[in-house]
């Protein structure tokens, strides 16, 4: 089976298939809110509209968000094959409808049609020294996107200093301000140090993380269960109705910083947290 195809399956799982961790995490949420509430009947909903997405293979969400690519490949290997194939792939996800066309031109505000453009689908490359590729696919909804943000620390109206308190303060405060905007309950990745650019990346790449994956710093991994039962009570609930699940999880990672800077970036999943992995190895293809 030729790349492009191999991709194109992982973009179709993707859209219509969510991981079962994702969706075992959205069950369990229905499951804690009060019988009859807005915040239960929107879980349940949510749960009906996974399933019968996987079962007709039809995306999960009307928005399918902004595609994003991330590839390990090995030694010797050749960028260009990656972004024909990804390029390639994209389009005939798009022509299938498992994708909407999302690529829009920000000068003529045309829309290209088939996902593709300058920098769409992003495209994220590593080259390790691992005996296999590995391809991660991401898609970021535009309202979700939307609800992402950055602080610089010290943040004088938070009383955010520079220390693990005041990441706290910012992961809370950015929640709140959301307000169940972005399609809650999120999921919440957060960047800290690093400069501009590589706080953003890194708080993204986090949303790769399953369920319940704690960081293996074990400071940053408390950090993680507080900030969540902390968001929890806010009650700003499932799309804001009120309720027990404003977010569903939690994931912080952290980089070394420059001495004059502090950053900590959020980024802002919807509960349709899209993401597929396919790895290459020895020409056998596994999804995950």
């Amino acid at each position: 089976m030729e790349l492009k195809t191999q991709i194109l399956e992982m973009i179709r799982l993707s859209s219509t298939n969510l991981s079962a961790d994702v969706e075992k995490a959205i069950i369990d949420a229905a499951a804690k809110e009060d019988e009859g509430s807005p915040a239960k009947n929107a879980l349940n909903t949510i749960v009906e509209n996974i399933k019968l997405a996987r079962q007709q293979s039809t995306p999960i969400c009307q928005d399918t968000g902004a595609l994003i690519f991330y590839v390990d490949y090995k030694a010797g290997g050749e960028e260009k094959v990656y972004i024909d194939a990804i390029g390639e792939a994209v389009k005939v996800a798009t022509a299938k409808q498992y994708l909407r066309p999302n690529a829009v031109d920000p000068v003529t505000g045309k829309n290209s049609g088939n996902n593709t453009g300058t920098n769409a689908p992003y495209i994220h490359f590593h080259q390790w020294d691992k005996d296999y590729t590995r391809i991660r696919f991401m898609q970021k909804g535009g309202g979700c996107e939307n609800c992402g943000t950055q602080y610089r620390l010290p943040d004088i109206t938070l009383g955010a200093g520079r220390d693990l308190k005041g990441v706290r303060k910012c992961i809370i405060d950015a929640i709140y301000n959301a307000q169940g905007q972005g399609c809650a309950p999120g999921i919440i990745g957060v960047g800290i140090g690093g400069d501009r650019a590589l706080s953003h990346i890194l708080a993204k790449e986090q949303l790769f993380r399953k369920m319940g994956e704690r960081n293996i710093d074990p400071e940053i991994a408390a950090l993680e269960e507080n900030v969540l039962k902390d968001i929890n009570k806010l009650g700003i609930g499932p799309m804001g109705f009120g309720g027990k699940t404003t977010a569903l999880e939690v994931f912080i990672g952290y980089q070394h910083r420059h001495p004059a800077t502090f950053y900590v970036s959020i980024a802002y999943m919807c509960w349709a947290n899209r993401r597929k992995m396919m790895t290459i190895k020895d020409g056998e293809v596994t999804y995950a």
